[in-house]
């Protein structure tokens, strides 16, 4: 459920993605059951606090490598990982060549739309 944590509790999920416009903190004084868990996004430090004031437990920061107006690069990647003990999830521009210097990073996971949409011809033998 994206940004509406009063319909996610109402209908039992097990949890709610805020998007980084969302400012909110209004979720604070709602009853939440024990696992629920929040997500958000961020593309700046100020976001980054913001969403560690909401309980955000996982964090998706973009962009990674895709140059956009938010793009980081992995040095500011890095430089946001001193600001959270919290889970990362690296966003945005990851690829067949870039993917290795994922491993340079502290994250938890990462996702990117374009390098999974790829129709890649399957590998024959076992999995």
């Amino acid at each position: 459920m994206s940004n509406n944590i009063k319909l996610a509790i109402k209908l039992k999920l097990d949890g709610v993605y805020l998007p980084s416009f969302n400012k909110s903190f209004n979720h604070l004084a709602y009853s939440l059951k024990k696992k629920f868990i929040i997500l958000g996004s961020a593309h700046s430090l100020q976001e980054l606090n913001i969403k560690k004031l909401q309980a955000v437990e996982f964090f998706f920061i973009s962009s990674l490598f895709k140059k956009n107006k938010n793009y980081l690069g992995i040095y500011k990647f890095k430089f946001f990982e001193n600001f959270t003990k919290k889970k990362l999830v690296a966003l945005g521009g990851i690829n067949e060549k870039n993917i290795k210097k994922l491993g340079l990073l502290d994250i938890y996971g990462y996702a990117g739309i374009s390098f999974f949409q790829k129709k890649r011809p399957l590998k024959k033998g076992a999995l």
